[in-house]
């Protein structure tokens, strides 16, 4: 199944190898699964295993893969030219990706690699240096796809736009269910579910649910507490279609909020609003951070706000939905119009045990940001 037409696959890979001039570059080494999956459509979670995408600079490609991926490749991509490399006790796929290079006339080449990515591990990446080192001259290439795929396309769009419903539907189910006594694990089923039932995907990765002293956490976590009739629960989630994220987030009040609660709020209201200021095609991510640490400065928030406020949002694999570039000191990357950004305003108090954010995910545009949640900014408060 495709989810695009062929029209959209040639496009991306005619920006591609217009990229691949710019770098003089006569190949790339496709490892991401995320590049794999815009380029061809290839869709699948056997990067867990070593395969690579070959994109020549005369628009040939070829895949290498294992043989439990050869029909997963031809149901899901535009690809025709695939190869297998077999499981066996000696097996060495590098030999087989540099046997098959050879065969692209690559000797000798300038080759760019994706070197920075879950979809090729360590031990993996000393074997393609060590054994393509000397076959071709390998070129650190692993921002040309990734800054590509930031700028999405009216069709790619159209998928955010229905992960962002699909995200505030799965709140609105889950929001009766927020109050005393209700166990974390029905809301996190419900949530998740909606995604299920409405056709969307397993999220990159899993949602963050946690209440009481598990709000301050940004992470999901094993392990489920029902909520007290007086509590915090703070929840991270997405929206999924054909691969790609919308996030939100919110720290929901159990109860009379404290006073504590009251003010984090504010703040992270503050600083999202000075976050929307600046999310335009003038500024850099790091202008974007940049508005955020200056509110939490004048709350005094320094010490509880985290080193980063959010970043680009796409079709991402397990096991993180966080794609680049990010909001952080000193990013020079500019944004641009038709990119989808999520920032999230994170603010944990360890010394007091209050839990607070506030985050959602925009379509940047020549002007301001366009938000493509409905749900309010306002405190969430069950009474």
């Amino acid at each position: 199944m495709l989810h695009f037409e062929r029209a959209e696959f040639d496009t991306r890979r005619d920006r591609m190898l217009a990229e691949m001039a710019n770098r003089k570059l006569d190949a790339m080494l496709l490892f991401s699964q995320e590049s794999m999956y815009w380029l061809t459509g290839y869709d699948s979670f056997g990067f867990c295993f070593f395969q690579c995408l070959v994109l020549k600079a005369d628009g040939q490609m070829q895949l290498l893969t294992r043989s439990a991926d050869l029909r997963q490749a031809r149901h899901t991509s535009i690809l025709e030219a695939i190869v297998i490399w077999r499981d066996r006790g000696n097996a060495d796929p590098v030999i087989e990706l540099r046997n098959m290079l050879d065969d692209m006339g690559l000797l000798g080449m300038r080759v760019g690699v994706e070197w920075l990515t879950h979809g090729l591990t360590g031990a993996a990446g000393i074997g393609v240096n060590e054994r393509l080192g000397s076959f071709a001259s390998l070129k650190e290439a692993s921002d040309l796809v990734p800054m590509l795929r930031a700028v999405k396309s009216e069709a790619e769009i159209a998928h955010v736009r229905e992960a962002a419903l699909i995200a505030d539907e799965a709140f609105e189910e889950a929001w009766p269910l927020i109050k005393p006594g209700a166990d974390e694990s029905d809301i996190l089923a419900t949530m998740q579910g909606h995604v299920f039932r409405r056709g969307g995907d397993y999220p990159a990765n899993p949602f963050v649910v946690g209440s009481g002293r598990d709000a301050l956490l940004c992470r999901y976590k094993s392990g489920r507490r029902r909520l007290d009739a007086s509590d915090q629960l703070t929840l991270e989630w997405a929206g999924v279609k054909a691969q790609y994220h919308a996030a939100l987030m919110r720290t929901v009040v159990i109860g009379e909020p404290s006073q504590r609660h009251v003010e984090l709020h504010a703040a992270a209201k503050e600083a999202l609003a000075a976050v929307e200021a600046v999310m335009r095609p003038e500024h850099t991510f790091g202008d974007v951070f940049e508005a955020h640490a200056s509110v939490m400065e004048e709350h005094e928030l320094t010490r509880h706000r985290l080193s980063a406020c959010g970043y680009s949002l796409g079709a991402r694999y397990a096991p993180s939905w966080m794609d680049p570039p990010m909001f952080h000191v000193g990013n020079p990357a500019v944004i641009q119009p038709n990119m989808t950004l999520f920032a999230h305003m994170i603010i944990m108090d360890s010394d007091t045990g209050t839990a607070m954010t506030l985050g959602r995910t925009y379509l940047t545009t020549e002007t301001g940001p366009e938000p493509l949640s409905r749900l309010s900014l306002d405190l969430p408060v069950v009474a």
